[in-house]
């Protein structure tokens, strides 16, 4: 019963509960009487839990393993087979959209003995930013800026920002990892990245697989150190913390340590490989 969706069973649950579970196997009369610590027992020894969940997808690009797999040579320092020399570079790139500088009705009160920090819920919202970054694989370095919004004009204005500054500008070549986002997909965006960046090599990854870009790592460390909890009095506030935050970050930043290779994505593609495919309704 735990491994099965109660929406099967006919029930108006999305998930089970250990109180569900017990509630049911009592209902359907497969024991008289059953403690909710017995029921648990039973599945923590099998390491069932229902009530918990994780979202996936299967690959939806036909050339996953193509494009996943030039990223990861990439992280690994190689490209068609070739390991990079100093003069190449990786960068990760993408924007985090819409974040909103929210005004607390009341100022937070600073941590005290036995007491965490206080913000209090209610804010006004102040605008938003699309913060845009690019990160150094091999140098942990970090370039940022902020826009009223994404786009072809913003996206290109970031490029310019890493492309026109040392080591990059002499280059011999510098492969920058985007997702499928419109301002950096496809052939049309790698020709015109290239045709003002001769040095420029756009390496898209596969869709709905930005988890294989590195620049997200650098969004949640952002999220959790910048905008968590949100309090900024102004707009400017929020880019000024934003765009000072790489400055301080550096003087511990390393290499992220990334450790799902090729033959991780073997594995990973021979696991989907016997589930079942989810059809369309």
């Amino acid at each position: 019963m735990a491994c099965e969706l109660p929406s099967r069973r006919g029930l108006p649950l999305s998930r089970f509960s250990l109180v569900e579970i017990r509630r049911e196997v009592l209902a359907e009369g497969i024991v008289a009487e059953i403690s909710g610590a017995t029921v648990w027992r039973w599945l923590s020894r099998d390491a069932l839990r229902p009530w918990r969940f994780r979202s996936w997808i299967f690959p939806r690009d036909p050339a996953f393993v193509q494009k996943a797999g030039r990223v990861l040579d990439l992280y690994e320092g190689i490209w068609e087979g070739v390991a990079l020399p100093p003069t190449d570079f990786v960068v990760c790139a993408d924007e985090k959209t819409s974040i909103q500088a929210r005004r607390r009705q009341h100022a937070s009160l600073s941590p005290a003995s036995d007491r965490p920090q206080y913000v209090e819920h209610e804010y006004q919202r102040q605008g938003a930013w699309a913060y845009l970054a690019a990160w150094d694989v091999r140098r942990a370095k970090v370039f940022g800026r902020c826009e009223r919004k994404s786009g072809i004009a913003p996206f290109d204005r970031l490029v310019a920002q890493v492309m026109n500054q040392e080591p990059y500008r002499s280059a011999r070549r510098v492969f920058w990892i985007t997702d499928n986002g419109s301002s950096h997909r496809g052939q049309k965006a790698a020709a015109r990245l290239s045709a003002q960046w001769p040095t420029l090599i756009l390496v898209s990854t596969p869709v709905h697989a930005s988890w294989l870009n590195q620049i997200e790592i650098y969004f949640s460390v952002v999220q959790r150190k910048v905008l968590t909890p949100n309090e900024f009095v102004s707009l400017s506030e929020l880019e000024d913390r934003l765009l000072r935050f790489p400055d301080h970050y550096q003087r511990i930043a390393a290499p992220f340590q990334w450790t799902f290779r090729r033959s991780d994505l073997t594995a990973l593609m021979e696991r989907l490989e016997t589930k079942e495919l989810p059809t369309a309704a």
